[in-house]
């Protein structure tokens, strides 16, 4: 089963490119005379964050960035890692959950972190033990989340809310919510039975319903049109008044990574699989691969508007205090400019 014996910490997978050239069309990057930087991006080892994985497979990230540019790549359990990561001066940019990137903003008031761009939206689903049919089933039960806090949690805690259940942030109330790292770990304890489900980002969601359990939710369901957050890229603040032309860069490659994705969704699945294999010793198997993917979107747009219902949400169920000014997280700036130069939509805060 994928990833199932990888137990990654922060810091536990790093790689080092040394980012040579400059896009044909790039407006970005950094012209080769000028000193040397180093950008450290974050990422999950999760499908969500193909997007990453195809930058680093393609080579897009290397070709946009600049001759002068060091990319050095960590990969992360989970959003909250890399939320202590970025806060603690140890990372530039990520590509983050949206419950993560706002506690960010809120632990830092405001200073911290910017959304610079989206990345994915979809891609989790609540899977339980077969047999469980409906939300009154699951009193008494224990579910599994990433980790305390970050966008699956909450929704979990908040779908459960809906229905009348209490959680609390120790494992109490008529749902024991078990925070457990790595995500691959929660797939082992399903199978074995010591947990009955578990809201998770994908594959791991459907390597659960592989392994004989029912998707009581997909959390697209819950959304209008389908459309959430899943994945926003943010940089520091600092970093990006540091070097606005590196970002430029790392926006280019995430566009291309995009456009890749959606017009070859086959090709870019395997190079993405082939980047896990690269980072991690172990891909995912082919039968997990497809069916997990259709059930995420990738996207540039951040869906400001999910972001917003996000953070009401971790509000409501006590793991967050209301946020100030959360529409000036973003800096849309300079993707809207690359947008707009390569033909594509614009998007909003």
């Amino acid at each position: 089963m994928l990833m199932r014996r990888v137990l990654l910490t922060a810091g536990a997978a790093a790689v080092t490119l040394l980012a040579a050239g400059c896009g044909s069309n790039a407006t970005a990057g950094s012209n080769p005379g000028s000193a040397p930087v180093t950008l450290r991006l974050g990422f999950l080892a999760n499908i969500t964050h193909e997007p990453a994985l195809v930058g680093l497979a393609k080579g897009f990230f290397t070709k946009d960035l600049g001759k002068n540019v060091t990319l050095k790549t960590t990969v992360f359990s989970t959003g909250t890692e890399e939320t202590t990561a970025l806060l603690a001066g140890q990372l530039d940019a990520a590509y983050v959950g949206p419950n993560p990137a706002i506690n960010a903003w809120q632990k830092s008031n405001g200073t911290a972190i910017t959304i610079i761009s989206g990345a994915a939206s979809g891609g989790a689903s609540l899977v339980v033990k077969k047999g469980i049919t409906s939300p009154a089933q699951l009193k008494g039960k224990s579910l599994a989340t990433p980790s305390l806090g970050n966008t699956q949690d909450v929704a979990l805690r908040y779908w459960l809310k809906q229905h009348g259940m209490t959680t609390t942030p120790t494992g109490g109330g008529d749902v024991s919510i078990k925070p457990i790292k790595p995500n691959s770990a929660a797939v082992l304890e399903f199978a074995s039975g010591q947990i009955d489900g578990g809201w998770e980002p994908e594959p791991y969601a459907t390597e659960m319903v592989l392994d004989g359990g029912t998707r009581l939710v997909n959390e697209a369901s819950l959304w209008p049109g389908g459309k959430f957050v899943t994945t926003n890229l943010v940089v520091t603040q600092s970093f990006l008044k540091a070097h606005p032309s590196t970002v430029n860069g790392l926006l280019k490659g995430q566009i291309e990574a995009n456009s890749y994705i959606n017009s070859d969704a086959t090709a870019a699945a395997n190079a993405a699989n082939a980047e896990l294999t690269k980072l991690l010793g172990k891909g995912l198997k082919p039968n997990v691969l497809a069916a997990a993917l259709p059930y995420i979107h990738f996207t540039n747009d951040p869906i400001a508007s999910s972001l917003e219902t996000d953070a009401q949400h971790a509000v409501a169920v006590g793991l967050l205090t209301p946020v100030k000014n959360l529409s000036s997280i973003y800096d849309l700036g300079p993707l809207n400019a690359l947008l707009k130069a390569d033909g594509q939509p614009q998007v909003s805060s």
